[in-house]
């Protein structure tokens, strides 16, 4: 009697890191985030859309991870469309969906809301994100200290959020650093997969652009701390879509 195979958890991956960080990190986004998934009992499945990798049929994925990425989703390349139009499918069924950075603008798009340039320009190194109230009943963040350190990169915002969605999180810079779309969809603008030194890495690859622009780079590398609050929400994701697979 063939025993059947739960559904796979599954890691979209939108982008790559540099190259030089994949090395000194050994792995790329999707092995940071299966690092920081922890112990589970749901097989991983690794799907790329922008080699021509197929988006599995919703009925057969327990729960998502969006990746981060180097591309902007105001862009609208063909492959960010067809997986934001793949995610409004997921959010309609209550699969658990967490999405990171990249992950997070295209999954305000996928439901009707809009991301684009930030009107402040670039966020790069640890930041202070600080819970809003709504965060203390969320199945993802609720015991979370008020605020934490958390790393992020990013040009691009959720400008607007989809009609009903939740703000979860903010700073000074950023208003919506988390929300909750449905039950069981989360938009994380910083980056929960990152460690100190990816954190510094991306600062050091970054430091011409952003000398560019007036940032001090070395300032930016000597403010890099551990984020063990924002790393535990991949964890924390991982055991809500076990507890969902059992519901």
């Amino acid at each position: 009697m063939d025993i059947p195979q739960p559904h796979p958890l599954v890691i979209v991956k939108l982008g790559s890191t540099f190259e030089a960080l994949r090395q000194q990190q050994g792995g790329d986004f999707e092995h940071w985030i299966a690092d920081r998934l922890g112990a589970h009992a749901l097989p991983l499945l690794v799907i790329d859309p922008r080699r021509g990798d197929a988006l599995p049929d919703p009925a057969d994925v327990a729960g998502v991870v969006v990746t981060g990425s180097h591309a902007m989703v105001s862009h609208r390349e063909p492959w960010s469309e067809a997986t934001a139009a793949w995610l409004a499918q997921l959010v309609a069924r209550d699969t658990p969906v967490l999405g990171i950075c990249y992950g997070h603008q295209l999954l305000a798009h996928a439901l009707g809301g809009e991301a684009g340039d930030h009107p402040q320009g670039a966020e790069v190194g640890t930041v202070t994100v600080t819970l809003e109230p709504a965060a203390a009943d969320d199945a993802l963040l609720q015991g979370l200290p008020k605020q934490f350190p958390a790393h992020a990169v990013h040009w691009q915002s959720a400008l607007r959020l989809p009609e009903g969605a939740v703000p979860l999180a903010r700073n000074g810079h950023e208003p919506v650093h988390a929300f909750r779309a449905g039950r069981h969809a989360w938009g994380v603008q910083f980056h929960p997969e990152f460690n100190a030194d990816a954190m510094r890495g991306y600062i050091e690859m970054l430091s011409g652009e952003l000398a560019a622009k007036g940032v001090d780079s070395a300032a930016l590398r000597e403010g890099v701390v551990d984020t063990d609050a924002a790393a535990s929400l991949l964890g924390r994701f991982a055991r809500i879509v076990e507890a969902h697979r059992q519901a």
